[in-house]
């Protein structure tokens, strides 16, 4: 299958200022309004952020395929940015840097994970829902691209569902 050998190929490093590039593509093909390269370059910087790419090798080299963001301050994380370069989309990459980062933060006695998700990004609140994250709030007018709300969802990792279970069954991998 497709799928597992390119999962049983990938890596996942820590994320460098050598990787901007790649990272900056995929930023611009998966939002309307993408982070600038200083915001990437802060969060490289910052030892709060957890920034972390997954690696593919395509014939001799190799390239990023995704990347997550994320904070953790004390017992909680918040995740700021997780994005799928559009060509590996749907084969589960987005799900396995997920499962990556919740044991990251696990390793590191996080409690509480957070995050916003646009409400019409229905493919990736079901694959946060496959980890058990739930709907907490909403944040009226939260993208000021288009005004749009945020769905804000939390996890308790005690309730963590192991490893997307419900996810397996959604259209995977869209972020």
């Amino acid at each position: 299958m497709l799928d597992a050998a390119i999962l049983k190929d990938m890596g996942i490093l820590p994320m460098t200022l050598n990787d901007l590039e790649d990272v900056l593509s995929i930023e611009k093909l998966s939002y309307p309004s993408p982070w600038p390269i200083s915001q990437f370059e802060k969060e490289i910087q910052n030892p709060l952020s957890g920034k972390f790419t997954a690696r593919l090798i395509q014939g001799e080299k190799e390239i990023v395929a995704a990347y997550i963001i994320f904070w953790v301050v004390a017992d909680e994380a918040h995740i700021l940015n997780i994005s799928t370069h559009p060509d590996f989309r749907r084969i589960g990459i987005a799900k396995s840097l997920l499962v990556f980062a919740l044991d990251y933060m696990e390793d590191r006695n996080v409690r509480g994970v957070f995050l916003e998700v646009r409400r019409s990004n229905i493919i990736a609140q079901k694959l946060y829902r496959g980890f058990g994250f739930k709907e907490i709030a909403v944040r009226k007018g939260y993208y000021g691209d288009n005004n749009e709300d945020a769905i804000v969802m939390a996890l308790n990792l005690k309730d963590r569902t192991e490893e997307g279970n419900e996810a397996d069954n959604a259209d995977r991998d869209y972020i």
